[in-house]
């Protein structure tokens, strides 16, 4: 379903995309939750959210492990405290190969504030490198000589990655494929909420969404996992801006088909901030021209 407004209260499903989190998510609605969640994939990824009663935000991080170094996908939204999880993930790891260290690569989906903010966590932390916010710094971390045409391969020891960049929601984002599990970590790029673009970014997020199209044509996705949920389950219906709570939040997981439904939608004008195209899914946003 595409409107330009909110779509009906119908239950929606996300046919495609299989469950992959046992646990419901923290979603604010009850009183005692953590400050984080951590959900495991397997024995080497683990799905880590910060509570929205921390900040509204509520984002979701990713950390993964190879035999030879760890990258840890966002470092979370101001409030947060996500180190001593990430320290406590990687000594459980640690312990469980019998290694007393792995270098630690903390990268960022993009570079806005709610996705680095825990960053200066991290500064100070042995064998740990922190990459920078602007494109040349992400592309230099991850070895990509021609920022944003060449997907590159990154490599953590028997677990190689797809590095994607995919400006557009901003200059510097990207999103991470894992050939092991089949998955797309996403971003703000696609997720289930809204995909806000500025407008003189537009033809930089169509250029992305059309080289992850290419990408998606030839490499299986069993589910694209993003950075945020701030779509309920009924199709089109979004929480309002600031939501102190998620109720009947919708999954996580997307199939790989909402890839082909966004480069779709992208092919309006959208050249009018804050007037949204509806999505059963997401909300494309247009919104007022930035700087990066």
């Amino acid at each position: 379903m595409i409107a330009g407004c909110s779509g009906s209260m119908a239950t929606a499903k996300t046919a495609g995309a299989p469950t992959l989190f046992a646990e419901r998510w923290i979603d604010g609605t009850n009183g005692d939750e953590p400050a984080t969640q951590v959900q495991a994939l397997d024995a080497d990824t683990f799905v880590i959210r910060q509570s929205v009663r921390t900040n509204f935000e509520a984002p979701f991080l990713y950390l993964l492990f190879g035999r030879d170094k760890a990258l840890l996908i966002d470092t979370g939204a101001e409030g947060g405290r996500v180190r001593p999880t990430v320290d406590r993930l990687i000594s459980e790891w640690l312990a469980d190969h019998k290694r007393t260290s792995i270098p630690l690569l903390v990268a960022h989906s993009h570079s806005h504030g709610d996705h680095v903010a825990g960053d200066s966590a991290f500064k100070d932390r042995p064998d740990t490198t922190v990459v920078g916010h602007k494109p040349a710094d992400v592309a230099g971390a991850f070895g990509i000589a021609k920022w944003p045409d060449q997907i590159a391969a990154f490599d953590l020891g028997g677990r190689k990655l797809g590095i994607i960049p995919t400006p557009g929601h901003q200059a510097a984002a990207i999103m991470v494929y894992d050939p092991r599990l089949k998955i797309l970590l996403s971003g703000d790029t696609l997720y289930p909420g809204r995909l806000y673009v500025p407008v003189n970014f537009m033809d930089d997020n169509r250029a992305s969404v059309a080289r992850l199209t290419a990408f998606a044509a030839t490499h299986p996705i069993r589910a694209a996992l993003g950075a945020h949920i701030e779509m309920t389950r009924a199709p089109g219906k979004d929480y309002g801006h600031e939501a102190p709570t998620h109720p009947d939040e919708h999954r996580l997981e997307l199939p790989a088909s909402q890839i082909a439904e966004l480069r779709e939608g992208l092919k309006a004008k959208l050249d009018t901030p804050d007037q949204p195209q509806v999505h059963d899914h997401f909300i494309i946003v247009p919104v007022p021209a930035r700087t990066e």
